[in-house]
């Protein structure tokens, strides 16, 4: 008697269902990654402001201690024989109040900024100094200018984020960033354009910024913001033109309002692609947040700025006694 064989029938996906699964799981992974990316990028813009907010508040510990603001930059100036030489800057005298104080007794103010004696200092990384955003952060580049002529080096500086308000730019060339001639230049054009920051130096015609200097309101006006920028070339042109915590020469810690619009941009090449003179775009700022750029203000508050602001506004809250009225931006 033949036994009769029962065939069971395994359970399983066929190639059909599992490409339905998939396709499922593909659509559900595009919808959720915006917002992924959404509050990544949600959290790193709420560190950078605080990063700001805590910038700020340490350049008003220096004003209960001193009476004054730290300068952008300080410098001693021979005007007859227009001969700079560069000291501290914003970045290094707010160290101690940034729990940072080992880190700024190292820095040897006795010597210029470029002196052996401090690579250390010009070659470490401070967190609150990088917004989380920067494409590469811990970068030790060589600027594209150094002291005290604008001619090119080999000295190496640690990438950062934040620069200082020098203030207008009165001829989209000349600032309160830039050399002691172009400060002075700049001061014969308009005494009022100048920012809470800028080129500082004995006999200088603003010398550290004080809060009764600040008539425009310290609400209204800009103290410190975001200067991110790329390049596309093969050489880092753009990189190296960005901001360096601990470079007291004038466009690597301080830039300026202007009012053209690229100089809000966060592409280098792409700035100096749309003005007709690339001074302007050295002095300029930029996020990798979308469509703004965060600033703080002098009154401690720290807020953002769209890239799409009215530039006229923009360099109505650059200075701090032109008087402006500032509205909505």
């Amino acid at each position: 008697m033949k036994r009769k064989v029962h065939l069971r029938r395994l359970a399983g996906f066929t190639l059909v269902e599992l490409l339905v699964v998939i396709a499922i799981i593909g659509v559900l992974v595009a919808l959720l990654l915006p917002a992924v990316q959404a509050a990544r990028e949600a959290a790193r813009r709420m560190k950078c402001s605080n990063q700001l907010k805590q910038i700020v508040l340490a350049s008003h510990n220096i004003l209960d201690v001193t009476g004054a603001f730290p300068s952008g930059h300080r410098c001693t100036y021979d005007s007859a024989s227009d001969t700079r030489t560069y000291y501290m800057n914003w970045g290094i005298a707010l160290l101690p109040y940034l729990e940072q104080d080992a880190l700024f007794k190292q820095y040897d103010d006795t010597v210029i900024n470029l002196h052996p004696n401090n690579k250390f200092v010009r070659e470490s990384f401070v967190s609150v100094y990088t917004c989380p955003s920067e494409l590469k952060p811990k970068r030790l580049l060589t600027p594209e200018t150094q002291a005290p002529t604008g001619g090119t080096g080999n000295t190496q500086y640690m990438l950062s984020t934040y620069k200082g308000m020098a203030g207008v730019s009165n001829d989209n060339n000349n600032g309160w960033g830039g050399y002691p001639s172009e400060v002075l230049t700049n001061f014969r054009l308009g005494a009022g354009s100048r920012g809470i920051l800028h080129t500082d130096w004995p006999g200088s015609p603003a010398p550290a910024e004080r809060v009764a200097c600040i008539t425009d309101g310290t609400s209204n006006t800009v103290m410190f913001g975001e200067r991110s920028t790329v390049s596309h070339n093969p050489t880092p042109a753009g990189f190296s033109r960005a901001a360096f915590w601990a470079d007291s020469f004038n466009l690597y810690d301080l830039s300026y309002a202007e009012t053209l619009s690229p100089t809000l941009l966060s592409d280098y090449d792409l700035c100096k692609a749309r003005v007709s003179n690339e001074n302007s775009c050295k002095y300029g700022w930029g996020s990798f947040h979308p469509n703004i750029i965060m600033f703080a203000y002098g009154d401690g508050s720290v807020r953002p700025i769209p890239t799409n602001i009215d530039m006229k506004i923009f360099t109505y809250i650059a200075t701090i006694g032109n008087g402006e009225t500032v509205g909505d931006y």
